[in-house]
This record gives C-alpha cells, structure tokens and sequence, in this order.
C-alpha cells in the first residue's frame, strides 16, 4: 500500500514546486521605473581655479527612479553612473568619462575633484570649454537603464601643481664636471650665460649646452648656492627624473662630448638630454 502512494506524494511534491516556482518567476517582473531628474547646485559654470581648489565646485543630485517589479517597489541598491563628455559628442567621445556612484542620490566634488575628472577628457588647460553631464540608472540587466536629462555647463580646467617645485626667481642653471666650468659655484663668466636656461612657460626650461663627455652635473636655481639645488631621482644620461633637494646623485652627462638640448620638465617632473 505504501508502494502505490509513493509515486503519488512524489507527484504532489513536484506539482507544489513548480507552482512555487512560476509564482517567484511572477514576483521578479519587471514592471518599469522613472526616469531619473538630474540637478546641479550650480548652473551655467562650475568654478574651478587654483587658489580655490579646495572650495566646493559642483554637488549634482538626482530623484529615485522607483524601479517596480511585479512584487512592488525594489528595495535593492541602484547602480547610478554619471557620464561627463564635451558638448556635441552625444556622450560617445573618445575620452567620455564615466564615474561609477554607489547607492546615494547626490555626488559632491571640490574644485580639485572635479579638475582631476576633467583631465580624462583632455581638455585644454585655462581655456574655457563646454560639457555635457547625465545620469545613467541601472538595476542589474540591461532593460533596467533609465537615462535622466542633459545638463550643461562651462568649465576652464587648471593645471594641476607642478611635481616639483619651480625655480622662485625663474632662473635656472647647471653645473658640474661635464662642463667646461666644472663644480665652480657661484658659475663664473662666461658659464653664468652659457650654461642658464630659457624660461619657456612657468614649468618649463630648455637650454643647448656643450658636453665634455662623461661626468655629473647638478641643477641650480640660485647661483652660488647649493641648498635649493635639483638633483636626479632616476635615469641616466638621455633623462629620467628629478627633484628639489641638497642631495645626490648627481645628473649623468652623456658619455660622447657635444651640443646637447636640455629639458626640464617641472610639471611632470622629468628631463630629457637630446643630441643636437
């Protein structure tokens, strides 16, 4: 008797888990969401300047998109993406930038914060440029995307700080045994000429000089004294890094005597030695 009602209960059972089954399926239809509304606390420019990098730029808030599922309203936590770009790109720009936002319904950034952002869309620094800001919300597949309105707004980026400190008086020199002058300091004429660099911009210096071939220089932005010097990081003779600082080692002069263009790069804080 036990036998015949085996296969019957083993019916039942399934017949129970199935309808469980396609009720769950039921509860996780997507029903639709609203399309999230995009603020800012600015309009028409974001500031963003240098001496005020550390004040507030930009606080940009959005409403809940309410995304509805069959059983109601979802209580999981929204995938929000804020997508920046330069207007008339259609947010399909080669260097769009996307910043990934956890739960929260508002995102602000500093002066600095959102300088940093800017630079991935490699903007000209200290030009005024406009952009295009959106929200994308999303709730795991693909069908749950609800993109929210375009604001716009200018910006002027600035350039960061340099990595090493610039010269204060904007005067540059080298000195050392790969030149004629060697460790002489104060540089006496004529090396106090010959051996100065041109100020290009505020961070960056050049200057053709004459190689003995083999031996060390250092960097001086004030003849005469060793204490504000720039010494190498690493690198060799071609280039490499470097930093301000009374210290060694010394920057490594190409081994084959002649003609060479020197670049300091403050900004970066690299330099380059390059046969002329």
């Amino acid at each position: 008797m036990k036998k015949m009602f085996q296969p019957l209960f083993i019916a039942i059972a399934a017949m129970a888990f199935f309808s469980s089954c396609e009720k769950e399926e039921v509860r996780e239809v997507y029903l639709g969401g609203t399309t999230p509304v995009l603020g800012a606390s600015v309009s028409g420019t974001i500031p963003l300047g240098f001496l005020t990098q550390n004040d507030a730029a930009v606080k940009f808030s959005w409403t809940n998109p309410e995304y509805d599922f069959a059983s109601g309203v979802s209580s999981q936590d929204v995938n929000y993406t804020l997508e920046i770009d330069v207007t008339g790109n259609g947010f399909a720009g080669p260097n769009k930038k996307s910043v990934s936002i956890s739960k929260d319904l508002s995102v602000s950034y500093t002066q600095k914060e959102f300088n940093i952002i800017l630079s991935d869309l490699k903007l000209k620094l200290n030009v005024p440029a406009s952009i295009d800001v959106r929200l994308i919300a999303s709730l795991g597949p693909n069908a749950t995307k609800l993109v929210s309105n375009i604001l716009k707004f200018g910006v002027t980026p600035f350039a960061p700080p340099p990595k090493v400190p610039i010269p204060t008086q904007g005067n540059l020199w080298v000195i050392g045994d790969a030149f004629a002058s060697g460790w002489n300091n104060p540089l006496p004429a004529p090396f106090v000429t010959t051996q100065k660099f041109t100020q290009v911009s505020p961070t960056l210096y050049e200057l053709v000089v004459a190689f003995k071939g083999g031996g060390y220089y250092k960097m001086l932005q004030d003849n005469g004294v060793w204490g504000t010097q720039y010494h190498m990081v690493a690198g060799d003779a071609t280039g490499g890094t470097f930093e301000k600082k009374d210290a060694d080692p010394a920057f490594v002069g190409p081994s084959a005597a002649g003609n060479y263009k020197i670049v300091v790069d403050f900004q970066a804080g690299t330099f380059t030695v390059t046969k002329q």
